[in-house]
């Protein structure tokens, strides 16, 4: 069984290196009833309790947060990916993106007070804790009778998350551990239960993780709510611990496994976030779009204009693509830990293990929905005018709400070095063949290109043979950089972020134009045109991208001949035979939502 699934799947990282079929990737087209039924549930729960309560969570009304959240619990949206042996619903991967994404679009306050509990606040339990630590704690968190937060930033410790202070000193008896340190930006510090505290024993290299009870009389306390620029009612205090006695029963994993924790619980944290992005986009997308066909200026709805429909156009083709990725890879991961199941191990390793298989693709989804959120947002705000700006609406508040997300969960910077640094390792460790496919660029540069003309004849032929280009462009800009600066590539962090900016563009386009393939197959092109549309709007743009970074880096990096060559080669990567007509292509897919006056894909 799983020799069959392992020829199917890719390995993290492999999408630059193998080519993908249409047919073996997720498509939220292919949501089965169940998740269907899951999907249409939260969204009425949104609808209901969320929705028309806007103004109470602007009005930072944290009580409000808090008996919403009870109301997720009953409905046992807090259970989702808790294994059923700890009264959870033990659903699959796809199942928790899912439910993350659509009870995320209303606003960023219930979403970052429902992501920090269902992920870092239980699942370094659930995935680190013993079978005692899960029977006693991971109940409680399912059922929402207790909330958890997660104690790992500190004023000192926010990228550099190994650097924090706080201390776990073992008393002389050795029954338990006394914690003393500050810990900062802890969202659902003001109600939860229970903390996941990350302090250092000693002058170990690496942190420990612990779970600490809220208890005030235990030596914690919290500052007042931070005023925050956005997620008003996200609770977000300081919290101090003042010789915390914490039982060494409750020390998570093993000493100095704190930083691993942490990194792996990010990683689930990070597609989590980019899921958590998409509805919002939807929601953003569909007021603009009631908006323009409401607003009459010059005798006419703006949604007549050009300037409209462009805008309409760019926001529906970033969240069909940031739809299309997130799915890609959540499926991807969840394939993986049913492959490691069928092996044998159990769903705690095999979750570990496949989120952390595919921990670049966690980190470019990061990256790139996060930054589609506040463009979308940004763009509500300007087709709204003068009334985006008021709190009348509900764009201004959108637009702050997606601030955040270019920084928590590490920071876009971060994550940017982050993959392509952790493809780099895979490529050392063997897991992905970067050297054969490199080479092969090399010797493609010296050769004589084709001037044959392809018949491109089929759907997305061309497209897909410029995302095989694209690789090759990343392939020699990187190897590049690799070669010019070996180990030390690390201090060169502008040229790590373009690469990173190639990358991203490739698996998003790929997504993109693959889930579009999937559905032509399917349905038909005559009946996807605007989907169509979308893939080929998405790919230009990213070829755009491309070419900026592309340039940007080899200049930087390479002289004299070696720089004219990969700048030539860099042209033939980056160059269409057929040129797409982009404001046609813009107009058939706003067309389309103007028509069905939102979202509509």
């Amino acid at each position: 069984m799983a020799d069959t699934i392992e020829k199917n799947v890719t390995r993290g990282g492999q999408f630059l290196v193998k080519e993908t079929k249409c047919e073996d990737i997720f498509i939220p087209e292919d949501f089965s009833e169940e998740q269907r039924m899951m999907r249409d549930m939260v969204k009425e729960f949104v609808d209901k309790e969320l929705w028309p309560n806007k103004d109470r969570f602007e009005k930072r009304d944290f009580a409000f947060t808090v008996e919403c959240m009870h109301k997720a619990a009953e409905l046992g949206l807090l259970s989702i990916s808790v294994p059923e042996a700890y009264g959870g619903m033990g659903m699959g991967f796809v199942d928790t993106v899912l439910v993350c994404d659509y009870i995320s679009g209303a606003t960023g306050s219930f979403s970052s007070a429902f992501g920090a509990h269902t992920g870092i606040g239980t699942l370094p339990i659930t995935l680190y804790g013993t079978e005692e630590q899960k029977q006693k704690y991971v109940p409680k968190l399912a059922s929402g009778e207790w909330f958890g937060a997660y104690c790992l930033t500190e004023p000192g410790a926010g990228s550099d998350a190994n650097s924090g202070k706080t201390k776990a000193v073992l008393s002389e008896d050795g029954t338990h551990y006394k914690i003393t340190g500050q810990k900062m930006w802890i969202t659902n510090a003001g109600f939860c239960s229970l903390f996941i505290v990350f302090a250092r024993i000693e002058d170990d290299k690496n942190i420990t993780g612990f779970i600490v009870e809220n208890n005030p009389e235990n030596g914690i306390s919290t500052n007042e709510e931070e005023h925050k620029l956005g997620i008003r009612a996200s609770s977000t205090r300081q919290v101090f611990f003042n010789e915390t006695k914490v039982p060494v029963e409750n020390m998570l994993s093993e000493r100095g496994n704190g930083f691993k924790i942490a990194m792996n619980a990010l990683n689930v944290g990070r597609i989590k976030l980019a899921a958590a992005c998409l509805d919002s986009q939807r929601r953003i997308i569909s007021g603009a779009t009631k908006y323009s066909n409401e607003r009459i200026q010059f005798n006419v709805p703006i949604s007549k204009f050009g300037a409209i429909r462009y805008k309409l156009a760019e926001m529906a083709t970033s969240c069909y693509a940031g739809e299309s990725a997130v799915y890609r890879a959540a499926k991807s991961i969840e394939e993986r830990i049913s492959i490691r199941e069928s092996e044998g191990a159990p769903h705690q390793e095999a979750e570990l293990k496949g989120v952390e298989e595919f921990a670049i693709e966690c980190a470019i989804l990061k990256v790139a929905v996060s930054e589609d959120i506040q463009n979308c947002s940004d763009e509500g705000i300007q087709i709204f005018g003068g009334m985006g700006f008021s709190e009348d609406t509900p764009m201004e508040s959108a637009w702050r709400d997606a601030r955040i997300t270019r920084i928590y969960e590490g920071t876009n910077e971060i994550n940017r070095m982050l993959s392509v640094g952790m493809l780099i390792k895979k490529a050392m460790k063997g897991h992905v063949d970067l050297l054969g496919p490199a080479s092969k660029v090399q010797e493609d540069l010296m050769g004589i290109p084709s001037f044959d003309t392809p018949d491109y004849s089929e759907l997305f032929s061309e497209e897909k043979e410029m995302i095989s280009k694209l690789k090759k462009a990343f392939l020699m800009v990187a190897g590049g950089a690799v070669q010019k600066y070996g180990p030390d590539l690390d201090e060169h962090q502008q040229l790590l972020i373009a690469s990173a900016d190639i990358l991203i563009e490739i698996y998003m386009a790929e997504s993109c134009i693959l889930r579009t393939e999937k559905l032509a197959k399917k349905l038909g092109e005559a009946n996807i045109k605007e989907q169509i549309a979308m893939a080929k709007l998405y790919l230009y743009k990213a070829v755009d991208i491309v070419t900026q970074k592309g340039k940007e880096s080899i200049i930087s990096f390479a002289e004299g001949d070696e720089q004219r060559m990969m700048l030539m080669g860099l042209r033939r990567y980056t160059k269409y035979t057929n040129m797409p007509n982009i404001v046609e292509i813009r107009r058939t897919i706003s067309a389309k939502i103007i028509a069905e006056n939102k979202y509509c894909f």
